[in-house]
């Protein structure tokens, strides 16, 4: 949308951002910072794009001529493959020649063939035509006997032959049709009224059945009629006698009386009703209070439930929060498991270390003054070989082959300085890593690679060593961790449960004296809960003997211990004795039960911290000690695998060093050996080429010294480029190979914090698992407590459950066996409701008047039945007579027929004998067929020969064809195709970049006034790049005159002060070049000059703001007529915002005529909105508010004048 939007508005960005679209807040820019406005001002103008070009210019120029050299090579292999695509396309013309020649005389021998192939076709047209007359006879001679066969069967079949006419017969014959005729019309008239007969007679027969059956049902619904009065007067009977309801009449009950009697039955069904409700309201009565104690004892279980509940749900809590912490630590420890901290540390001293090493390194190489000095030296160098060309030129010139000998042996010359001097560079590098050998040029490269070879094995083979130690070592450290960790918590479980023993035994005992001290409180309780049961024992035993001792006393007259006789007096003082000691006894009793009971309690409360108390014992004697172990064992063994981590890291980064000289060396190594390629190529060339020539041993001419002196210029000039782009290359490498240092040296940095971050992360965690656990531990003796309580209430509530579960079953027994009362009554009721709906139905129906109505209709129609009866036979007498004299006229017809038709085959027989006559007529005419056979096979074998020579054409002609298309296939190659062309392009590619690139080079040095023009720089190429700089200058200047005299106009007609003549852009170039511009706002009055920022009020710096934004569009906004305004009259006085509204009518009238153009203006002013809307420009404007839901609301609103 960025690209689209300007593109399709027709503007630039920086114009729709600066110009048309500006924010309130951004509106005045150009009174901003210099800064500022010069960068709005180069987007505005896009002058940066000037620099840019500048800069692609110097880099197309460097990549085309690193192409030029690629083209060379590229041409030189287009020739080759032209020359054999031209040999190709020479052996398909000769092959096309042949093939024409083939071609001419196979049209010849296909003409003949044609002709042939003509005369072959009439002959097999008329050997056809005879074929079809035969079997035109063939079928005539058929159709003929079978017609004959046909008229003697219809002789034979004719009862008498008739000798009289045609016409005649056919006359007899029309007479008889009219009688007959006549005669089925009468048939059909007697037929039609006898089936109107019997219609009608069906009709009346199934009119009587369905009398028949409607008075049978009737007749039957009177006798149920009167068998339902009789049950009804049975049932009434029979409910009276059972319910004792009162007396009924004798014989036979009237309507009436059945009527009343059933009433009175429903009378007492609702008297069985209201019992039943009164026995319904007492039940639940009685069922609602033993529900209110249920619900009494259900609601204190309640309390207990939702307490343990509350406890189970606090614990979940804590165990949810335990699995998530536990989960967070899982994943930190995963994590930094691979992480090393120790040797974090130290990879970041060493990084830190060769950081400041490498940047004190890049300083000591001064890669730009060397540079310079290299540049300096090939500009020397450029004006020597010009002047040598110059000399050159004047010569004449050799033959092309000395030509290229020269350039050959300077290109050996060059390969062979390069790979001298590659060589003299690396060769302390390649001994130090060879052990002190250097290898022939042939083997050096094998022996590097097979060196790094070497070494990459050793640093891979280390590498897995070094992260198996590594793992080791963090699964050792993550043990020590975890052992650490149970260590931690087994401490803090141990005073977990100190805590609570303490906080508990104090609660029971207030003489507490330590943890220690549990096992003697333990056995002190427990003996005092013996004694207490001890006493109670004897107390209720002695209890048990008072009663006892009474009976057996009163019975038998005898003390019940020792069997002595009592007399009267000392058995009532003995059984009054043993009566006052039971009625004191029962209440010593109760205390000595309340006492054993409290010990007994108080034992058991101690007895449940007996398992806590063994756990405590067990934690702090075999737990804590095994963990104190481990982590002994663990740390001894830590120290053995740091220690081997360490020795193997040395090694690793011993071999590493190595391999990175190794490394170093197979960029040089490589360009070595393909240099030494090339050498040993050129050698080759030069060799044939002098052998060719002749030349050697021979003295060297002047044309060579010169020749020789441009080769080492020109050498001395390329060995300068190379070291400068050597240079550049190293600077670019070594700045890399810095900020890749950096980068990497940061990543070890933010990898150590965000380790320790994550242990800090764990340690939290580690903290609050513990609190939680703590929590856990707290709950649980929590919910053991409330467990204990929770049975007995438990049994309560389902006591008085089953109690009104009980009462309930037993009083919906009673209701249910009064209902069932009720229920009988109700069936007998409905019975017999049921019987008298039934008796009222046959009345309201009057089912005894429809009985006598279909009698009567009955006897009617069997006499109308009879009539039609008696009519039909006499119709069936007259249609019987009709048949026979209509059957007698039939049989005189069909003889006239049987005449007719045999008469008729007769002639069709005659007709056919004629036409097969004139058929072997025509067969004769065309001749027999022997003789058109014989011709036909003589013109067969004639094709034939004719073909099988055609046919030879066609064999050679294929294999001209065949090597026409190999050949052609051949051209079709990727590499010969469009070889002309792609060669001819690739010469003019090579010529017009090789061109392009000294037009670029003179154009950059033209363009960058600051680089010194080259003295073979033409005049026409200075004066066109002169004539574009004047142009760029000649537009720049031009705008800004246009845009200042508009801001002038603007301001005159709209600024009211006296202050201030008028408002003007400067704008300057920045030093002696025209890359750049710098900008001000500037206020004029008189001859004075000044610049406005920071001197001007606010409402002067809002007008021109806007002032110079018009005149900003009104210059680059043709093509989009957009200008958005955003509050234009803040910090304006009246009379300057009258003036700005009358501006902006003056540029609404200029701008009427432009299809595209649309003024934008937000404003609170609405005074200002009035000024500038009139109706001639607008009908309508946007007001925008808000409702009482501070909802924004727009509306149209219109204007009027």
């Amino acid at each position: 949308m960025d690209r689209e939007i300007p593109a399709l508005m027709g503007v630039s960005k920086a114009i729709l951002e600066n110009v048309i679209f500006v924010h309130q807040d951004e509106a005045n820019w150009p009174l901003q910072e210099p800064g500022t406005l010069k960068k709005k001002f180069d987007d505005i103008f896009s002058a940066t794009r000037y620099t840019k070009a500048l800069e692609v210019i110097k880099k197309l120029h460097k990549d085309q001529s690193q192409e030029i050299k690629t083209y060379k090579l590229k041409l030189e292999n287009l020739q080759t493959l032209k020359d054999a695509a031209y040999k190709l396309r020479e052996s398909i013309a000769q092959d096309k020649e042949k093939t024409e020649a083939l071609k001419s005389q196979m049209e010849e021998l296909e003409k003949e063939i044609q002709t042939i192939d003509s005369k072959i076709h009439r002959a097999e047209a008329t050997l056809k035509d005879l074929h079809q007359l035969q079997r035109d006879i063939a079928t005539k001679n058929a159709e003929r006997s079978t017609l004959f066969k046909e008229k003697e069967k219809q002789y034979a079949a004719l009862a008498e032959e008739n000798e009289d006419t045609d016409e005649e017969l056919r006359e007899w014959k029309t007479k008889f049709d009219e009688r007959i005729a006549l005669l089925e019309s009468k048939i059909s008239k007697l037929e039609r009224e006898m089936n109107d007969s019997e219609a009608k007679s069906s009709f009346l027969k199934q009119s009587i059945t369905n009398y028949i059956m409607e008075i049978s049902k009737l007749q039957a619904d009177a006798e149920a009629h009167a068998e339902l009065k009789n049950e009804r007067d049975f049932t009434l009977r029979k409910l009276f006698d059972r319910h004792n309801l009162g007396a009924v009449p004798t014989g036979s009950l009237s309507d009436d009386v059945a009527s009343n009697l059933t009433n009175r039955i429903k009378l007492r069904l609702t008297h069985f009703d209201k019992d039943l409700q009164d026995k319904k309201k007492s039940n639940e009565a009685e069922i609602a209070a033993a529900w209110h104690q249920y619900d009494i004892a259900n609601r204190e279980w309640s309390e207990k439930e939702a307490q343990k509940q509350a406890k189970a749900d606090i614990k979940n809590g804590i165990l949810k929060r335990i699995k998530e912490k536990e989960d967070e630590r899982d994943v930190l420890e995963c994590q930094i498991s691979d992480v090393n901290v120790a040797h974090l540390d130290e990879r970041e001293k060493k990084m830190q270390i060769e950081s400041e090493r490498k940047s004190k390194q890049l300083a000591e190489r001064a890669f730009d003054l060397n540079i310079r000095q290299k540049q300096t030296e090939m500009y020397t160098v450029d004006q020597k070989l010009k002047d040598l060309r110059d000399e050159k030129d004047h010569m004449a010139a050799e033959s092309e082959d000395r030509i290229k000998l020269s350039l050959k042996k300077a290109e050996l010359g060059i390969l062979e300085k390069n790979h001298k001097k590659i060589m003299d560079d690396n060769k302390d590098k390649i001994k130090g890593v060879l052990k002190g050998r250097l290898p022939s040029d042939k083997d050096l490269k094998n022996e590097i690679t097979q060196a790094q070879r070497a070494l990459q094995r050793e640093v891979d083979d280390l590498s897995v060593k070094s992260r198996e130690a590594e793992k080791e070592v963090n699964m050792l450290q993550m043990k020590i961790e975890e052992v650490n960790h149970n260590l931690t918590k087994y401490h803090k479980d141990m005073d977990s449960r100190m805590k609570f023993l303490e906080s508990k035994l104090q609660l029971m005992d207030q003489e507490f004296a330590g943890i220690e001290s549990y096992p003697k409180i333990m056995d002190s309780v427990k003996e005092k809960k013996d004694v207490q049961k001890s006493k109670f024992n004897i107390a209720d035993g002695m209890r048990q003997m008072f009663d006892p001792f009474e009976r057996v006393a009163r019975a038998h007259h005898i003390c019940p211990c020792c069997e002595r006789p009592f007399s009267a007096e000392e058995e009532d003082e003995f059984v009054k004795k043993q009566r006052v000691k039971a009625a004191s006894s029962a209440e010593h009793i109760k205390v000595l039960a309340m006492e054993s009971s409290n010990a007994d309690s108080r034992f058991q409360q101690i007895d449940k911290l007996r398992l806590v108390y063994e756990e405590y014992v067990k934690v702090g004697k075999e737990s804590i000690p095994q963990a104190e172990k481990n982590l002994n064992e663990l740390n001894e063994e830590l120290d053995q695998k740091n220690q081997a981590l360490d020795d193997v890291l040395g090694v690793l980064a011993q071999i590493k060093a190595e391999k990175d000289a190794v490394d170093a060396l197979i960029q040089p190594v490589e360009t070595s050996d393909r240099l030494f390629q090339e050498i040993q190529a050129r050698q080759k060339q030069v060799d044939d080429l002098e052998y060719g020539l002749d030349i050697r041993g021979q003295g060297v001419r002047s044309m060579e010294e010169i020749q020789s002196e441009l080769d080492e210029l020109q050498s001395k000039k390329d060995t300068l480029y190379s070291e400068v782009e050597k240079l550049r290359n190293d600077q670019r490498y070594m700045e890399n190979e810095y900020a890749s240092f950096q980068l990497r040296w940061a990543n070890v940095r933010e990898e150590k914090s965000r380790v320790a971050n994550r242990l800090e992360q764990i340690k939290r965690i580690e903290e609050e698992l513990d609190r939680f656990a703590e929590e856990k531990n707290q709950i649980e003796l929590e919910e053991k407590h409330l467990a204990e309580a929770f049975g007995s209430l438990l049994k309560e509530k389902d006591k008085h459950f089953r109690d009104h579960n009980d009462l309930k079953i037993k009083l919906g027994e009673q209701l249910e066996e009064q209902a069932e009362i009720r229920r009988n009554y109700q069936q007998e009721v409905d019975s017999l409701l049921k019987i008298t709906s039934k008796i009222k139905e046959y009345y309201d129906l009057k089912k005894e008047q429809r009985l006598n109505e279909l009698q009567d209709k009955r006897s009617l129609s069997e006499s109308q039945l009879q009539s039609c009866e008696s009519r039909k036979d006499a119709i069936l007498a007259e249609v019987k007579k009709s048949k026979d004299l209509m059957g007698n006229q039939d049989s005189l017809r069909r003889n006239i027929e049987d005449n007719l038709n045999y008469r008729k085959t007769k002639a069709e027989v005659d007709e056919l004998t004629h036409e097969i006559e004139l058929l072997e007529d025509k067969v004769l005419t065309l001749g027999g067929f022997s003789t058109v056979e014989a011709e036909l096979k003589k013109l067969s074998h004639e094709r034939e020969r004719l073909l099988s020579e055609l046919n030879k054409c066609h064999g050679t002609l294929s294999v001209y064809q065949s090597n026409i298309s190999k050949n052609k296939v051949d051209l079709k190659q990727a590499q010969y195709k469009d070889i002309d062309k792609r060669y001819f392009d690739q010469l003019i590619q090579l010529k017009t970049t090789e061109m392009a690139n000294k037009d670029l080079d003179r154009y950059y040095n033209a363009l960058d006034k600051s680089a010194p023009i080259a003295l073979t720089t033409t005049g026409t190429t200075i004066s066109v790049c002169c004539i574009l700089l004047r142009a760029l200058m000649r537009f720049h200047s031009m705008k800004m005159e246009e845009i200042n005299k508009i801001i002038r106009e603007l301001w005159q007609q709209t600024y009211r002060g006296q202050d201030i003549d008028y408002i003007s852009i400067h704008s300057d170039s920045e030093g002696s070049g025209t890359r750049s511009y710098s900008y001000k706002v500037v206020m004029l009055t008189g001859d004075t000059e000044l610049e406005m920022r920071g001197r001007c009020s606010a409402g002067q710096k809002v007008l021109a703001s806007l002032i110079i934004r018009l005149a900003l569009a009104e210059t680059f906004c043709l093509n989009c007529g957009i200008l958005a305004l955003d509050e234009p009259t803040t910090n304006l006085d009246g009379p300057n915002s009258e003036s700005l509204a009358g501006a902006l009518l003056r540029i609404m009238e200029d701008r009427k005529g432009q299809e595209n153009f649309q003024l934008i203006v937000i404003t609170h002013d609405e005074r200002f909105a009035q000024y500038i809307g009139q109706r001639q420009h607008a009908e309508k404007y946007y007001r925008i508010t808000k409702d009482d839901h501070q909802h924004s609301i727009i509306e149209a609103q219109e204007i009027f004048d």
